[in-house]
């Protein structure tokens, strides 16, 4: 078995490992980057098509400067390959004035001076006529630098900018074990051990079995494309229909977007089909009753134009924290590892900044942005 030797080795290159093997490589940092599949691969959390981009997220104020931090970084790359990683089309947050995403988006969005608008139920329904019919009580409000990013198309881009860089990539390699040794850890491979100063530890929902000792919850979640009734008067394509969180009167949670170039209307239901799962053995059926029904009826209820069957599904996985935030760090404040992981399905529109959060942390510069919210041992 040979042994590779570089100063630092990212285990996964899915969005957060693809980011940090680029952002070191650019550092001019000797990086090696290793992943079980191929680069852009379905088999993991990094895929589907799109994801969507909010910069005032609901789920913490500082995540704000991470998705600008993304979009710049992305806006970068894109002028250098001639490929578009951020379609900024706005995104709403829809529910009633007390509901999570619209005092959520609120509250963050003041916290972070990030630049928002509120539309009343009126205001709503003129722009965007699809919630028409809707309770009086729903309202919504506007991030206009929202959007959508591409998991595929990025991922890839990443791993292309860091091998330009220096970086080397070894994909469809499975890391059997991490571990910090005198002096640095070893990552064994069935083909190599790979000797380093440090890890950069970003394997999804493998993460669990990597690093065992943190509270990591992998989940089987399936996603979903839908088509507009054949006749539905009202449009239904992204610049129309713009990306959106919504929690319904009954308290369930919707989240999608409109339909684009290469991908059709995307709807997922916040809670459904979220199963616990070992990511290797993953079930990646799609089960009508079980997966489809309670999301269909949903889909029928907030929006009646939307054929409530849908046209294509596929399994996924996230992998969720105990209070669904990032972790980002040393865990254990240990100098041979850095991790990321626990995004609980609201990580990929960060993925380039956590990728510089990472680099920075590795390399002993000061963090653009406070990660004290995301320390890996806020649970011990």
């Amino acid at each position: 078995m040979s042994t590779i030797t570089t100063d630092v080795v990212v285990v996964g290159l899915g969005g957060f490992g693809s980011a940090a093997l680029w952002r070191l490589a650019e550092r001019g940092v000797s990086v090696a980057g290793i992943d079980r599949f191929d680069i852009g691969h379905n088999l993991g959390s990094s895929h589907g098509a799109t994801r969507l981009f909010r910069v005032a997220c609901m789920e913490h104020p500082g995540l704000a400067a991470v998705a600008r931090r993304s979009l710049d970084l992305w806006t970068g790359l894109g002028e250098r390959y001639g490929e578009s990683y951020v379609e900024q089309t706005g995104c709403l947050s829809v529910g009633s004035p007390a509901s999570l995403p619209v005092r959520g988006t609120t509250a963050a969005a003041e916290a972070a001076g990030v630049e928002v608008y509120h539309l009343s139920h009126d205001e709503l329904v003129r722009r965007y006529p699809q919630y028409a019919g809707l309770d009086e009580q729903t309202v919504a409000v506007l991030d206009p630098e929202g959007g959508l990013c591409f998991p595929e198309r990025n991922v890839r881009a990443q791993v292309r900018a860091a091998a330009e860089a220096g970086a080397q990539v070894y994909p469809g390699t499975r890391v059997t074990s991490v571990e910090l040794v005198d002096g640095g850890v070893r990552v064994t491979t069935p083909t190599a051990v790979f000797e380093a100063a440090q890890a950069v530890v970003t394997a999804g929902a493998w993460n669990a079995k990597l690093l065992p000792g943190l509270p990591l919850r992998p989940r089987r979640t399936p996603l979903y494309w839908f088509a507009p009734k054949e006749g539905a008067s009202q449009p239904f394509d992204l610049a129309a229909f713009p990306s959106f969180i919504y929690e319904l009167a009954d308290g369930r949670g919707l989240w999608g977007h409109g339909s684009g170039d290469g991908f059709h209307i995307k709807i997922g239901l916040s809670d459904h089909g979220h199963d616990d799962t070992d990511p290797d053995e993953l079930d990646r059926y799609i089960h009508p009753r079980r997966d489809v029904d309670r999301l269909a009826e949903a889909v029928a209820a907030a929006f009646p134009q939307v054929d409530p069957v849908p046209v294509k599904a596929i399994p996924c996985m996230i992998t969720n924290s105990p209070d669904e935030q990032f972790l980002v760090g040393r865990p254990g404040g240990d100098p041979r590892l850095v991790m990321a992981g626990g995004d609980s399905g609201h990580g990929f529109k960060h993925v380039a900044g956590v990728g510089e959060l990472l680099a920075q942390i590795a390399v002993g510069e000061e963090t653009y942005s406070d990660v004290g919210f995301m320390d890996p041992d806020r649970f011990a």
